[in-house]
């Protein structure tokens, strides 16, 4: 008995130590103290290159997808100094779905935004579809190894020098680690749904947009992001009225605005929070 309670005690003081090394160091992804600012966005503009995506009568979800990154990333350029923009592509590149959340967390982002536009089972660009509207997506639970696994290999106490030393045998497959990332996976998802929902607030409330929610999903692409993340349906390209408004300048400028307005008060909101 006294030999378990010691081990338990041992087990105890572990997680507590793992728990305020891994905070007090910012070792997984982003700084969680009160200085935490934010600093860095990856927007990623879906498909490209030899994938096209969703496609209407004249356009393709690619092309729309790179128009309004290219937007946003001015938006945030011009009225957020101070925060560093990355685009996951600029051209008309294939960037595999691996490699997006790979960029993002190798440059420790504090926010991953998927670009993308939906498309509905009636036909391309059918007068009888009458879909339309937005969608925002955050990783569905069911996905949720496959985030642990990004917070893993995001985890800066890896290439420490003796980092098996200094952090006292810490382990991916100890389950005392396994609580702490699970910890960090949490609070990302939080944030995702809370920039969803701003994000939401905003299409509806500024823009008069329709739109379907925040919903969770399996989607692969956010599930390998070791920090909030969220993919954005920015319309319907196979519903013609919706189409004209995705491939439109004051359509891409209003969606590009409404990102950012959500943007700056997601970060007001978690900088006040740490």
């Amino acid at each position: 008995m006294i030999k378990d309670l010691k081990g338990i005690k041992a087990v105890t003081a572990l997680i507590l130590s793992l728990l305020f090394t891994l905070i007090g160091r910012a070792s997984i992804g982003q700084q969680l103290n009160a200085a935490f600012k934010f600093r860095t966005i990856v927007i990623d503009a879906g498909h490209g290159g030899k994938d096209p995506g969703a496609h209407g009568a004249y356009s393709l979800e690619k092309n729309v997808a790179l128009a309004i990154a290219k937007k946003v990333e001015l938006l945030i350029q011009n009225s957020m100094p101070g925060v560093n923009v990355i685009m996951t592509r600029t051209t008309d590149k294939f960037i595999p779905l691996k490699r997006r959340s790979e960029i993002a967390n190798e440059n420790q982002a504090n926010l991953f935004v998927s670009i993308h536009c939906n498309s509905s089972p009636e036909g391309t660009a059918s007068h009888s579809n009458k879909e339309r509207g937005v969608m925002l997506l955050v990783y569905g639970f069911h996905r949720k190894e496959e985030q642990m696994e990004a917070l893993r290999e995001n985890s800066s106490i890896y290439i420490e020098k003796d980092y098996q030393k200094n952090y006292d045998g810490y382990s991916e497959s100890d389950p005392t680690s396994l609580i702490v990332l699970n910890t960090f996976m949490q609070k990302y998802r939080k944030q995702s749904i809370l920039f969803g929902e701003t994000l939401n607030d905003e299409f509806v409330n500024s823009d008069g947009r329709k739109s379907r929610g925040v919903k969770e999903q399996g989607v692969l692409v956010l599930a390998h992001s070791a920090m909030p993340a969220v993919l954005i349906e920015t319309g319907y390209i196979n519903n013609p009225t919706e189409e004209k408004y995705l491939n439109s300048e004051a359509g891409q400028e209003a969606i590009a605005a409404s990102i950012v307005r959500a943007l700056k008060i997601y970060r007001r909101q978690v900088e006040s929070r740490q």
